[in-house]
């Protein structure tokens, strides 16, 4: 390869796009507007990723984000503590869970769209 890659965007869908909006921004994620129908979301300055106002059940219900922080209980409970899961009909967060290449929880947001946060084994 002869080139650098700078970064790596998803796209992802919603159902009801205001509320998607919303929730990623309760989330503490920045939201850049780029057309009526899609905004970038990033997480930090090196993560982000497209929401669109487009959702076709099959891709969303198909759809998963792998974020990797650096500590995953630190992460959990500062979601767990915006209490998302009260806010929004839909959303659901589970415990943390640990498995051999390391421990992960989910985050599915208002659409569907599996978020699987996690941190991996140093010496996996």
């Amino acid at each position: 390869m002869n080139y650098n890659a700078v970064s790596i965007r998803t796209f992802i869908g919603a159902k009801n796009y205001d509320e998607s909006r919303r929730f990623y921004k309760e989330l503490g994620w920045k939201e850049t507007v780029l057309f009526d129908n899609m905004v970038v979301f990033e997480v930090n300055d090196n993560l982000s990723f497209y929401l669109q106002d487009y959702y076709l059940k099959d891709w969303i219900n198909n759809s998963m984000v792998f974020l990797e922080v650096d500590d995953v209980e630190v992460c959990y409970e500062e979601i767990k503590a915006k209490g998302l899961v009260d806010k929004y009909k839909y959303v659901r967060l589970t415990d943390i869970k640990t498995l051999e290449w390391g421990r992960e929880f989910f985050l599915h947001d208002p659409s569907g769209v599996l978020w699987h946060f996690g941190s991996f084994v140093e010496d996996v």
